[in-house]
Parts: C-alpha cells; sequence; structure tokens
C-alpha cells in the first residue's frame, strides 16, 4: 500500500504518460506513472509551460520502511497542492506537468547526478557530481535529509537504487517538460516556462527574522527569463494584494536555469508561494484561504497568457 492523497472533486481529467519499468528483481517503482500531464482539451494556445515537480505524494511501503521519518516527516519536502494551485493552467492553453514521485524519493529540481557519497554503501562513479551546494546541504537528486533538516534513511542505501530512481522518475519527467518546451517553441516562437512552488511560511528573506513576502520569483537573477515577463509577473501579483520579491531566498533551481535561455526564445521563471496563504503546514491539509489562492492564481494565469502571445518584440 502507497501513502495517497486523493484528488478532491471537480478536478480536471488528466492524461498520464508512463515511464519505462525496472525489472521485477529491482528495486519496486512507484504503482502509479511518475508523473501527469494535463493538457489543454482544444489543444496547445498558448506559448505557456508550467511544471510542478515537487507536489508529488506517493510514497511506497518500501521506502517509508526504509526511512526514519514518518509519512509526515517526509512530507516536508513537498510543495503540496502546489499542482492543484495552478490547475487553471490547461484551461488557458497550456499544458501542467507535476510529478506523482516525492522530492524526497528523487528530486526533479538537481541535477540528474548530485548524489552524496556519505548516504551509499558502495562508492559512486567518477562522473557523479559530489560536491554541489545542494550535496553538501543533504539535497542532491537523492536527498539525504528532508527539507526541515532530518535525515531520511536509517541506513545506506546502493548506488543502484539512486539509478533506478533517476530512469525511471527524473528522466522521464524532464524528457517530456523538453519535448513541451520544444513543441511550444515550434508553435509559437517562443515558450515561458513557470516553474510552480511553495515555501515554508516561516523562511526568512535574506536572513532576517520576518517573512517580508508571500510570493518570491526566481529568474536566476535576470539571466533565465526576458525582464518585462517578470515584471508582468510582479505587477499583477502585487495587484491582487501580495507582497512579492524576486531572488530572495529564492533564485530558480535546476528547471529555471537548465531550461531558461532568453537568448533561445526559452524563459523560465520559478514561483515560490509561502503555504500558509493556502494550506495548514502542520496538518497537509487544504486550509480555508485555498480557494482565494487558486483563484488568484488563476487570473494570473489567464492574464499572463494573453499577455505572452503578443508577437514577439510587440
Amino acid at each position: 500500500m502507497q501513502l495517497r492523497l486523493t484528488t478532491p472533486p471537480g478536478a480536471p481529467i488528466v492524461h498520464a504518460m508512463n515511464a519505462g519499468r525496472v525489472s521485477p528483481a529491482a528495486e519496486p517503482a512507484l504503482a502509479e506513472p511518475p508523473f501527469v500531464v494535463t493538457r489543454p482539451a482544444g489543444g496547445l494556445t498558448s506559448p505557456l509551460v508550467f511544471a510542478s515537480p515537487h507536489s508529488g505524494r506517493l510514497y511506497p511501503d518500501e521506502f517509508l520502511a526504509a526511512s526514519r521519518l514518518d509519512s509526515s516527516g517526509l512530507r516536508r519536502s513537498e510543495d503540496s497542492f502546489v499542482d492543484e494551485l495552478f490547475a487553471a493552467a490547461a484551461g488557458f492553453g497550456a499544458p501542467l506537468v507535476h510529478a506523482t514521485f516525492p522530492r524526497a524519493w528523487c528530486d526533479p529540481n538537481r541535477e540528474p547526478w548530485e548524489l552524496d557519497p556519505a548516504m551509499f554503501a558502495d562508492e559512486l562513479p567518477s562522473w557523479v557530481n559530489t560536491t554541489s551546494a545542494r550535496v553538501t546541504a543533504g539535497l542532491g537528486t537523492i536527498a539525504r535529509v528532508v527539507a526541515s533538516g532530518e535525515a531520511i534513511y536509517r541506513g545506506k542505501i546502493t548506488f543502484a537504487e539512486a539509478e533506478r530512481r533517476i530512469e525511471t522518475c527524473w528522466k522521464p519527467f524532464h524528457e517530456t517538460i523538453s519535448l513541451l518546451v520544444e513543441q511550444t517553441r515550434a508553435a509559437f516562437g517562443q515558450c515561458v516556462l513557470i516553474d510552480c512552488h511553495s515555501m515554508p511560511s516561516h523562511v526568512p528573506v535574506s536572513g532576517r527574522g520576518e517573512r517580508l513576502a508571500d510570493i518570491v520569483l526566481g529568474d536566476a537573477h535576470g539571466t533565465a527569463c526576458a525582464p518585462h515577463i517578470v515584471r508582468f509577473v510582479e505587477r499583477r501579483l502585487i495587484d491582487l494584494g501580495y507582497r512579492v520579491r524576486r531572488n530572495d531566498p529564492y533564485a530558480g533551481g535546476f528547471i529555471t536555469r537548465h531550461y531558461g535561455k532568453p537568448r533561445q526564445h526559452v524563459h523560465a521563471l520559478q514561483i515560490e508561494i509561502a503555504r500558509d496563504l493556502y494550506m495548514d503546514e502542520a496538518r497537509f491539509e487544504r486550509s480555508a484561504g485555498f480557494p482565494a489562492v487558486q483563484h488568484d492564481l488563476s487570473r494570473l494565469i489567464e492574464a499572463l497568457a494573453v499577455e505572452v502571445a503578443r508577437p514577439i518584440g510587440s
């Protein structure tokens, strides 16, 4: 049995894309496809693509058994319900890709091979990135700790386990993002990828003791997205009543930096939403504020779809 949160009534019908499976003798794969693509019923009509890489909430029994944390502890790394907050994307002509596998299992917002050698019972190949800041923090492609800092595993795991997760989760997720980005750019002359996340409400900005932003926009310090797109999103969110900052403390992870290539007409913008605006962080439940935030983000998506549909340079 796997821990699974049910989708609320009225959620959109989705198109699931399955990945190749490992052999029965290998580490058990997720019982569900590793991600879901919600596609516009009438086809692509907007140069937008939305991704929610950290909203997955399927936890295999084998993973729970190997962890020193219970399911609530593991869920501290989730961007809970973010896929639902941005569910309106398909209604405005844009696909939404969201992972079903949890970030604690495999993190698609990292390079494919950012691994901490201290986690493994065997020696890692020489080509693995073992020295990045994410690895040092314990938050590599296969995380050593959850977002709040607690260690995940009771013991060490094998490189083969990490490899299977990357092959069956990370790679198909990014293959699909890459395909959608290329299809969108070919159809519209450009693509704007919105990387959707949430942030703990207690995270201060620039080390200060209070939260100074409800939403943080990350464009890798101006390198991943055209300034006019960032300004448009920022202005709309401010007009909706949110406190907005750029790149502090989240400037964008692998997805934003890897796909954001404005000179090639591909823009990537990360959006981080404070969780206490829409959920109970202790209970992992939608709060009374959820419908309002979802509605506001739907208005943002609608306005952005119109804005980015304008001819380049107009």
